[in-house]
Order: C-alpha cells, then structure tokens, then sequence
C-alpha cells in the first residue's frame, strides 16, 4: 500500500485532479470539462497500473 501512497506519478495525478475540481466549481460547464475528467480517470488508471506492473516485476525478479 505504501508504494501507492508515496509514488510521485499518483501524487502528480491527484494534484491534477484537484485543479480539475476547481475548474469544476468556478468555470464553464462544456463538453471540455467531460474530457478533462476523463483524462484524469485514465492518468489515474495508467499510474495505478504502472505501480502493480512495477511492483509484479520486482516480485518476479526475487523468486
């Protein structure tokens, strides 16, 4: 758990995310903000799954 906690990709990602939220609360509600929450979802997604990826190979190597 702590190698997702402490990753600087996923804290990247939860700072966009923030920002998206506040865009969220005082700008225009278009077809850009649906996008902009989507590509936040999948850079989400991509670092999640570049932790386990990193995590799995590291396992692999020592067995």
């Amino acid at each position: 758990m702590r190698k997702y906690l402490f990753n600087g990709s996923l804290l990247s990602a939860i700072a966009g995310g923030w920002s998206i939220f506040q865009t969220t609360k005082e700008g225009p509600r278009d077809w850009r903000l649906i996008l902009m929450w989507i590509s936040w979802g999948l850079t989400i997604a991509i670092a999640a799954g570049t932790i386990a990826k990193q995590a799995q190979d590291s396992y692999d190597l020592e067995s």
